[in-house]
């Protein structure tokens, strides 16, 4: 029962939190927003910030929601910091308004594009370099959302953006940024057929992202995902339809290991 109390945390009755998550996979556990309350989200976040854990990851949260775990996540703070870091905090700030600012940009961050948010956020040293491709621009909130993921896991970024293969010199012309690359995440929708173009170019793993951009015959993406299942490329593993999040977390594990090779 001891071990279990260190390993879980119970937070109210919808969530049982994985604390031990960082030890075995190297990230904590990451809070999917979307299907889930404010004040669910609050609930995990608090109580994993409550036990030190950093970049508290949040996906798929909208504007609106996001703005809500902005303000219950800010409130949450100034109840447990206790009134003498509230008298510090406000002795910084010229106005009440700019305390509220300085312990929300503190305590919470939102990535509107990538619709992540992240609570308790520290400064995480970037190794490696995993570079991010988007075919066009509209692929852009899930390569953002690979791309921020990333980050918040400790490696560098490099973005590639709009290079798809109806003007593949666009991607040609940057090939010297893939080169010094421990891994790529290409993300593409309509025929998908940038993964295989630059599967064809590179050295590293990379890793596919199939979007759910496109017309009717797209099938929300499952054309996408087909065309780069079949990829004629070697090299190249793919994951589910916009989900940069996995592609975000593969990468990062690749880029480690050849960080830890290298040393």
């Amino acid at each position: 029962m001891e071990e279990k109390e260190i390993m879980e945390l119970q937070v109210g009755n919808y969530a049982d939190i994985d604390l031990n998550r960082s030890v075995r996979q190297g990230m904590p556990e990451v809070i999917y927003g979307a299907g889930k309350t404010a004040e669910q989200i609050v609930g995990i976040a608090s109580a994993m910030r409550d036990r030190g854990i950093a970049n508290i990851l949040i996906t798929r949260l909208d504007p609106e929601k996001a703005e809500q775990v902005r303000q219950g996540i800010v409130e949450e703070g100034k109840a447990q910091s206790g009134q003498e870091q509230a008298q510090e905090r406000a002795e910084q700030a010229s106005s009440q308004e700019e305390t509220e600012k300085a312990s929300a940009d503190t305590d919470f961050l939102y990535n509107e594009v990538a619709r992540i948010g992240v609570v308790n956020c520290k400064e995480t040293e970037k190794q490696g370099k995993i570079v991010v491709v988007a075919a066009g621009t509209s692929d852009l909130p899930v390569a953002e959302e690979a791309a921020v993921t990333a980050e918040l896991f400790g490696n560098y970024v490099e973005r590639i953006y709009d290079v798809g293969v109806a003007g593949i010199h666009r991607l040609l012309n940057r090939l010297p940024a893939f080169e010094d690359a421990n891994a790529v995440i290409a993300v593409a929708g309509m025929e998908g057929a940038l993964v295989s173009v630059i599967g064809g170019l590179v050295a590293c793993p990379v890793v596919g992202v199939p979007t759910s951009v496109g017309y009717g015959a797209s099938f929300g993406g499952l054309a996408a995902l087909l065309a780069m299942l079949n990829s004629c490329a070697s090299g190249v593993s793919i994951v589910n339809i916009d989900n940069g999040f996995g592609a975000g977390v593969l990468a990062s594990k690749i880029n480690r290991q050849s960080v830890h090779e290298e040393k």
